[in-house]
């Protein structure tokens, strides 16, 4: 999402634990229960037939990574007619927990996401299975004013903002955690509002993922931060999630898609060059502050890298100590493969 300078009144910025906990998860559930669904497909009608309802975060309605990039090959949906899809609907979220409530309520039958949010719905009760990790190592960054803060003890007492329900939430919170910072408030601000405050100094700082540092750095800020140079244990991960109820509709769905998702890897890099013009074009940012930011080493040759389970077994960990996650889960049983 591009860095935008609209303001962004302060009494706007919601806690930070509120929009990530359990207690949100169950509002959703709540809301499917009572037959409401979220945003994409709001009347929570039964989705058109031969059509795959597929959630995404950003502001395009576009598919990204691998499958995005086999998709604009016009070499996805092909994969999935034997599955009976000759179709795709993609609807796009602000952030993760709005995500989860339209996955709760049923208005979509696959999530790709960041692997926090994921990881909440999962322990918070919601019965989805990962059906894969299309990406790993995702970077971020704490930015700041000319002149502001210069390391992250100086953000002692301040106000930071975050867009949380995101991986880049759990890095900032994790880095602050080692730091032994304990700033005044952590605020929830979507990634593309967050030059403004930042601006006016309604925030300290902000942690935003690199492609926006970058395009923050162009623009005379700093970086105090850097999430994989300073924090690789924290990186993140995409996680593709379904509902058990999705899944045991279409048993052969999950294998189908890890094999999608694998042919697109391997387009990716056998037509890098392509791959990242693709990338570029969905950022929205100068293509020489993005290309950079993009890497080979993201894109896993299996649906669950060693590594990728790794970070996710990290991230859920330090979830629950957070009690973001209020019951703890095997990330093996969740992975479609592992016991349900």
């Amino acid at each position: 999402m591009s860095v935008r300078n609209r303001t962004t009144p302060t009494r706007r910025l919601a806690p930070v634990r509120r929009l990530l906990s359990a207690t949100a998860l169950a509002a959703a559930l709540a809301l499917a229960a009572t037959g409401c669904g979220g945003k994409a497909n709001a009347d929570n009608s039964a989705p058109k037939k031969g059509t795959l309802r597929v959630g995404v975060i950003g502001s395009k309605a576009e598919l990204t990574g691998p499958i995005g990039f086999l998709n604009s090959e016009k070499k996805l949906l092909p994969g999935l007619k034997a599955e009976g899809f000759d179709k795709i609907e993609v609807f796009p979220f602000p952030n993760g927990p709005d995500l989860n409530q339209a996955l709760v309520g049923g208005s979509l039958d696959v999530a790709s996401y960041g692997d926090t949010p994921a990881l909440v719905a999962r322990g918070s009760g919601l019965d989805t299975r990962l059906i894969s990790m299309a990406a790993i190592d995702s970077d971020a960054s704490i930015v700041v004013k000319k002149n502001g803060p210069k390391t992250l003890e100086d953000l002692q007492g301040k106000k930071i903002g975050v867009q949380t329900g995101s991986y880049i939430h759990r890095y900032l919170l994790g880095a602050l955690q080692d730091a032994k910072v304990k700033p005044a408030e952590v605020v929830h601000i979507y990634n593309a509002d967050i030059e403004a405050p930042l601006e006016r100094g309604d925030i300290a700082a902000a942690a935003v993922p690199q492609a926006n540092a970058e395009v923050f750095k162009s623009k005379g800020y700093q970086i105090i931060d850097h999430l994989l140079e300073d924090h690789p244990d924290y990186a993140g991960t995409n996680a593709t999630v379904s509902t058990d109820k999705f899944l045991d509709a279409h048993p052969k769905f999950a294998a189908t898609w890890q094999q999608l998702q694998n042919s697109g890897v391997k387009d990716a890099r056998a037509h890098w060059s392509d791959y990242v013009d693709y990338s570029v074009a969905l950022s929205g940012f100068p293509a020489d502050l993005v290309r950079p930011t993009i890497r080979k080493e993201q894109l896993p040759d299996t649906a669950f890298p060693e590594r990728g389970l790794a970070l996710l077994e990290s991230t859920k960990k330090f979830l629950v100590e957070q009690k973001f996650i209020k019951k703890d889960f095997s990330v093996d049983d969740w992975r479609v493969g592992g016991a349900k």
